[in-house]
């Protein structure tokens, strides 16, 4: 017999404490059936693709930076990768392993912000930051000094923390100082020692319980966790080459606007933590893989329960902040050269990149004409990939917190929307 439930409407007009404006639908029927369900994107089009078309490729990257304020740095790499691959232009050892080092701290600090000032209040039912902070001291002065140390590298490599400035088809227009590079390592300790503060709260949340199986999608490698500029990307354990999957595999709905929703082959899929460390976590470095294991090592099929992306979170931190030591170290070792500019064949040509931005792989994509020119552009941003996933994900867990009251049903939905940290700047580009 069917439970009976108040034929109801959930509106949430606006969901704070995520990147951009959104809001969520949902109608549900006297049975406790999702009869509609929407979350509902408030920002307009910003049609950054139709801004480049006509740009010379060098003006390019600055600009696809702009598409977003808290992950800027994957989209000028990316976009530079694009371009590069159209132009036939080969970069160095040297401009690769600085290229790894921002986007490595770019993770960590999206991450962090993620974690401790949209998330975690959530799980303490705190709506105000200061309560969060008053309750969780030494936590929050971790969460800041790990962010500290990534912005900071950010700035030294990237000429700046936000929108960053140096990097540019064929390497970087200007080097970082060494000096500054090794005065940075002098923190590493002492930020390895803050993530474990954040990982230890984080082990210890009570995680609602949630199960639904899921497509993964990330990039994929045959000896590193992978996040920059690979020709593979990996669907539940099945590796299919980049081109393959942008341009067969995934379908673009154009008539969502304004994003457009993402599908592969008919159906939604998920990027981001959860999917990079379902496929990948045999990689992970080993202070992350030791916290990994012990997280995971008492709890049933974790994949397929979308909250522990939070924890997930928490290791790639970890992981990231390794790898940061290790390519400092690398860079330090082999010292760096002032480089001439590669190069630059301009012809009619395409270019296809991708890497793995904080919420998933972004795709960055170019045609240029015989003078170098774009015109065509396409961006597949995370978000816009995951969106019809969570939209699924809602509607498996909406029917869970029926009896609960509105208030609190609208607290658990806010919830879930947040654990997948939509950049919706991202999604309306």
């Amino acid at each position: 017999m069917l439970k009976k439930f108040k034929k109801m409407k959930i509106t949430i007009p606006h969901i704070h404490k995520i990147e951009g404006e959104a809001g969520f639908w949902a109608k549900v029927t006297k049975e406790g059936k999702i009869e509609e369900l929407k979350l509902k994107t408030l920002e307009g089009l910003r049609q950054i693709e139709g801004i480049l078309i006509g740009r010379r490729f060098f003006e390019v990257p600055m600009v696809v930076s702009r598409v977003c304020g808290i992950c800027p740095v994957v989209h000028i790499l990316n976009a530079c990768s694009a371009l590069e691959k159209a132009l036939n232009v080969k970069v160095s050892k040297q401009t690769i392993l600085l290229r790894r080092l921002m986007l490595a701290n770019q993770i960590i600090q999206s991450h962090t912000l993620h974690l401790f000032f949209m998330s975690l209040a959530d799980f303490f039912n705190i709506e105000n930051d200061l309560d969060l902070i008053k309750k969780f001291p030494k936590e929050s002065k971790a969460a800041l000094q790990i962010r500290d140390f990534s912005l900071k590298i950010l700035k030294t490599v990237g000429g700046r923390a936000i929108h960053p400035i140096t990097p540019i088809v064929g390497g970087f227009s200007k080097l970082p100082d060494k000096k500054e590079i090794s005065e940075i390592l002098k923190d590493y300790d002492k930020t390895l020692e803050s993530s474990f503060i954040l990982a230890n709260l984080f082990k210890n949340l009570d995680y609602p319980a949630f199960k639904r199986k899921i497509i993964f999608t990330s990039l994929a490698s045959k000896n590193e966790y992978p996040f920059y500029e690979t020709n593979l990307i990996l669907v539940n354990g099945k590796k299919i080459s980049i081109g393959d999957f942008y341009s067969t595999k995934i379908e673009e709905d154009l008539r969502t606007p304004p994003i457009k929703k993402v599908k592969y082959k008919g159906k939604p899929y998920i990027l981001g933590a959860i999917a990079r460390m379902s496929n990948n976590f045999k990689f992970l470095n080993p202070q992350a893989k030791k916290v990994f294991k012990g997280f995971t090592e008492n709890k049933k099929e974790i994949f397929k329960n979308i909250f522990y992306n939070l924890f997930f979170q928490v290791i790639e931190v970890l992981h990231f902040l390794e790898e940061s030591q290790k390519i400092i170290k690398e860079i330090l070792e082999i010292g760096l050269k002032k480089e001439t500019s590669p190069e630059v064949r301009i012809q009619p040509a395409s270019g296809l990149s991708a890497m793995e931005a904080p919420r998933g792989t972004l795709f960055t994509y170019f045609e240029l004409d015989k003078k170098g020119r774009v015109f065509n552009c396409n961006i597949v941003t995370p978000s816009a990939q995951f969106l019809n996933n969570l939209e699924e994900d809602l509607r498996v867990f909406l029917p869970q917190i029926l009896k609960l009251s509105q208030k609190e049903k609208i607290r658990k939905i806010r919830s879930l929307i947040r654990i997948y940290d939509p950049c919706i700047s991202c999604a309306t580009h």
